[in-house]
C-alpha cells in the first residue's frame, strides 16, 4: 500500500506542477502569454498525469482486494517485482494514450492571435481555439476521456463489491472495522478525483458561462493532488495526535 501511496505523491507533486505555477503567473502577475509548444508540453502532461492516476487508483483498488478478499495469498501475490510492475504499467500506459490526441491537435490550423480561453492549456481548449474543422479532435478527446474513466472506475467498483461481499462475511465487527478502515482513504481519493472529473465533464456538456467551464477544470486539476494527502496524512497516528492536541490548545486558549 504505502509503495502505490509512493507512486500517488510523486505523481500529485508532478500534477501541480504541470499547472499550477502558470495559473499562478497569470492570477497574480497577469502574466497570460505561453508559447506554441509550452502550451502543447503542457497539455500532454496534464492529460497523461490524469490518466495515470486513474489507472494507479486500479492497482490500488487491486491491492486492497487482494489484500481482504485473499490475505493468505497476499505476500505472494503482491510481490516487490509484481509492484514494480503494476505501477509501471500504469504510468507508461497513461502517458502513451495521450499522445494520439496532442500530437493531431498540434497539426491543425490556429488563426493568429492564438488565443486559449483558459488558465492553462487542455485539449478542448487548445481545439476550441483552432481555426480548422475539429469535429474529428472534439470525438476523438471525448472517446479518449470515457476509456480512461469509465473503464477504471468499472474495475474499482468490480474491487469494492468483492471488498464488500469478503467484508460482511466476516463474523465480528472489529473483524469488519478494521478491514473496511484499510479501504476507507482510497476509497475517499476514488470519490474525489471522480467527482471532480464529474464536475470537470458537466461543465463542457451543459450551457453555463465560460467562467464555469474554467472552474471545472480547475477544480479537477487542483482538488485531488491537494486532497490526496490530506486523506492518507489523517490515517496516520501521530498526525491525529498532533491535530488533536493543537485544537486542544486553541480551545485552552479561546477559554481564557
Amino acid at each position: 500500500m504505502y509503495f502505490f501511496l509512493s507512486n500517488l505523491s510523486v505523481l500529485d507533486i508532478l500534477c501541480t506542477t504541470t499547472t499550477v505555477p502558470k495559473m499562478l503567473a497569470i492570477f497574480l502577475f497577469n502574466t497570460k502569454a505561453i508559447s506554441f509548444h509550452g502550451c502543447f508540453i503542457q497539455m500532454y502532461f496534464f492529460h497523461g498525469l490524469a490518466v495515470t492516476e486513474s489507472f494507479l487508483l486500479v492497482t490500488m483498488a487491486y491491492d486492497r482486494y487482494v489484500a481482504i478478499c485473499i490475505p493468505l495469498h497476499y505476500t505472494t501475490k503482491m510481490t516487490k517485482m509484481v509492484n514494480v510492475q503494476l505501477a509501471a504499467s500504469a504510468w507508461i500506459t497513461a502517458l502513451l494514450i495521450p499522445l494520439p490526441a496532442v500530437i493531431q491537435t498540434s497539426q491543425l490550423h490556429f488563426c493568429s492571435p492564438y488565443k486559449v480561453v483558459h488558465c492553462f492549456c487542455d485539449h478542448l481548449s487548445v481545439v476550441q481555439a483552432a481555426c480548422s474543422d475539429t469535429t474529428s479532435q472534439a470525438i476523438l478527446g471525448f472517446s479518449i476521456a470515457m476509456v480512461v474513466s469509465t473503464f477504471p472506475l468499472l474495475l474499482v467498483s468490480l474491487s469494492y463489491l468483492n471488498i464488500i461481499i469478503a467484508i460482511l462475511k466476516i463474523n465480528s465487527k472489529e473483524g469488519r472495522q478494521k478491514a473496511f478502515s484499510t479501504c476507507t482513504s482510497h476509497l475517499i481519493v476514488v470519490i474525489t478525483y471522480y467527482t471532480s472529473i464529474g464536475v470537470s465533464y458537466i461543465s463542457y456538456k451543459t450551457d453555463m458561462a465560460i467562467d464555469f467551464h474554467i472552474m471545472g477544470n480547475v477544480i479537477f486539476a487542483i482538488l485531488t493532488p491537494m486532497v490526496n494527502p490530506m486523506i492518507y496524512t489523517l490515517r496516520n497516528k501521530e498526525m491525529k495526535d498532533a491535530i488533536a492536541k493543537l485544537l486542544h490548545i486553541k480551545r485552552d486558549q479561546e477559554a481564557r
